[in-house]
């Protein structure tokens, strides 16, 4: 005969076993990172950012601007491993996917014009990828910029390398050219890095001139942002942090493939877009309906957070030059999240800024 009271514990176990893993996804992250999660919280930013180093980041860059207060400027490890130059707050970066409310922006201010309809589709705008791009009749702008058009991305796709330099973007788009949709135009949400292929596409086409010049001259020049730039060849490429992938030391910069700026320049560029000084009224509203006023970028060697805080009127923007292993960079994805010691750091680093 069964004992009833071990049935009761297995009732028990049925009902809380789940709860307790959903419980330790979000909130236990992995083994490796319990050491930086659970330390006591230091008492000031620098000595956060320098205890990062501990656990072997290469480099990590800090800024933050506080309303009514100067910027500061934080930084530990190296620019450059090999050379053992240390790292400097006011080095370019590598910003990944922070360029993306870049285009937004420009969208935004473009459809405000009455230049760039938001309901266009991508068939209006590109009509040669008609039977390549399943529904192109049916993607809107709008859909592209809040990623709801279905599109595969194509840094997903198999074929695609993070480690060979990106300079083509031809090759990129054939990737998911004549492949199915993900899901049908504005059914859900799903991140695509060729959403912004092809809306900084359209926007060439509309403008009649690429769109790096109009980022340049109608978002960067009006805040007096004189170090940001949409590729590498056109910095001096010592002026740029090297970038590392986890227990490797080859440097990544010659990749290429990304935005570049200060720190300084991504926070000033986000406390505008923020505050209302950036855009006028009507710029405003149509940025608001259609994308968000944060991010984050990753590229191979280098992770970026950018991020708003209302409730204290900060910017916070942390740069970090290792990603890669099991628990660096945005390798690892907790309660639906990135995570990994890049973002610990940050997380730790806004909690002694609100203390």
């Amino acid at each position: 005969m069964e004992n009833p009271n071990k049935t009761r514990i297995v009732r028990i176990l049925r009902i809380i076993g789940p709860l307790i893993g959903l419980i330790t996804i979000i909130v236990i992250p992995p083994l490796d990172l319990l050491p930086a999660w659970i330390a006591p919280l230091p008492d000031t930013v620098q000595e956060q950012v320098d205890a990062a180093i501990d656990y072997e980041l290469d480099g990590i860059i800090v800024y933050v601007d506080k309303a009514g207060e100067a910027p500061q400027f934080y930084a530990a490890g190296w620019k450059d491993k090999l050379t053992q130059e240390p790292a400097d707050p006011h080095a370019l970066f590598k910003i990944g996917s922070i360029h993306k409310l870049y285009i937004a922006t420009a969208v935004a201010k473009l459809a405000a014009a009455g230049n760039l309809p938001l309901d266009g589709t991508l068939a209006d705008y590109m009509p040669e990828l008609v039977g390549r791009i399943e529904y192109a009749d049916q993607i809107t702008l709008k859909m592209l910029v809040q990623h709801r058009s279905g599109i595969p991305n194509f840094t997903d796709d198999s074929e695609f390398d993070w480690f060979t330099p990106l300079t083509d973007e031809e090759e990129a788009l054939e990737l998911v050219l004549d492949t199915p949709a993900d899901f049908k135009p504005d059914a859900r949400y799903s991140y695509s890095n060729t959403n912004y292929l092809l809306l900084g596409r359209i926007l060439d086409r509309v403008l009649g001139y690429s769109h790096h010049q109009y980022v340049y001259d109608e978002i960067l020049a009006p805040l007096g942002l004189t170090h940001t730039y949409f590729s590498l060849d056109e910095v001096e490429y010592d002026d740029v942090v090297s970038g590392y992938w986890y227990e490797y030391d080859d440097d990544l910069r010659f990749l290429g493939g990304s935005m570049i700026a200060t720190a300084e320049d991504v926070g000033i560029f986000l406390r505008a877009l923020n505050d209302g000084t950036l855009l006028n009224d009507d710029e405003q509203e149509i940025y608001t309906s259609i994308y968000e006023y944060n991010h984050d970028g990753w590229v191979p060697g280098y992770h970026s957070m950018a991020h708003y805080y209302e409730d204290i009127d900060t910017v916070v923007v942390q740069f970090v030059s290792t990603t890669g292993g099991e628990t660096w960079g945005t390798a690892n994805v907790v309660g639906g999240k990135a995570t990994g010691i890049s973002v610990i750091i940050y997380n730790r680093i806004i909690r002694i800024l609100y203390r």
